[in-house]
């Protein structure tokens, strides 16, 4: 059987996350659909991660085998013209090799975060960012963002429902950068665990407030322990952007 490799952008916000479930609009549910529709067929769809429900994704990848071959431009259209007018978008479907896993091949995940810092309400990015009314401090942010990059036991960061079996990862890049009203924060990593991402942005954004300083963040993670965490941001910034393979 060809197997197809599906690189996919979509907003997140009607989706209860990636995961297909029960009685759930899911990405992956609407998908399996779009392929139903397009060439009879119900096919299992491995994705790179699973985003949680309001979480977006500009290269989400994900693998699929099919009972024939078919054009990759041809899959690629026709599961868009499926799909529409579902906010999801097969930006390349190309030819595969059998072994390649879109989740156990991947070596390195990309994600941003993105903060308004303003005052004033958001309108165009109401529900894609998180608007903090507070002034941001992102030259301590980015500096205390350090601390958790290299090989930690990041308990402190990992929802409580996470099922990796460790808490230990390799953060390799955390880096908060501002642009006018805007404050990114980017987190690249092999593998993250449940609500990573979220969980440091939240805690990052304490920093940035004033609230806590960056040993204030170091001491979080060495507690080895959930109740240490800080806030944690809300799913509409955040954005998976690239997998590495």
């Amino acid at each position: 059987m060809p197997r197809y490799k599906l690189t996919i952008e979509y907003d997140g916000a009607p989706f209860s996350g990636w995961q297909i479930q029960a009685d759930q609009k899911t990405v992956q549910g609407v998908l399996i659909e779009a392929f139903a529709a397009f060439c009879g067929e119900t096919v299992p769809l491995q994705g790179a991660g699973r985003t949680d429900a309001g979480v977006h994704a500009r290269g989400q990848v994900a693998h699929v085998d099919l009972a024939r071959e078919w054009d990759p431009d041809t899959v690629r259209d026709a599961l868009n013209a499926h799909l529409r007018p579902q906010p999801i978008a097969i930006l390349a479907a190309e030819k595969t090799a059998a072994d390649f896993n879109a989740r156990t091949s991947a070596v390195k995940r990309h994600y941003l975060y993105r903060i308004v810092n303003r005052r004033a309400d958001l309108t165009l990015d109401a529900g894609h960012a998180w608007r903090i009314p507070r002034p941001l401090d992102a030259v301590a942010m980015h500096a205390a963002a350090q601390t958790l990059v290299g090989r930690h036991d990041f308990t402190t960061f990992r929802s409580t429902e996470c099922q990796a079996k460790s808490p230990v990862k390799t953060l390799d890049r955390l880096d908060v950068v501002r642009g006018g009203d805007e404050v990114t924060v980017s987190a690249s990593a092999r593998s993250f665990l449940h609500n990573q991402v979220r969980s440091m942005v939240g805690s990052l954004v304490m920093v940035g407030e004033g609230r806590w300083t960056a040993d204030d963040l170091a001491r979080a993670l060495e507690a080895r322990d959930r109740t240490a965490c800080g806030q944690v941001a809300p799913p509409d910034g955040l954005y998976l952007m690239r997998v590495d393979y």
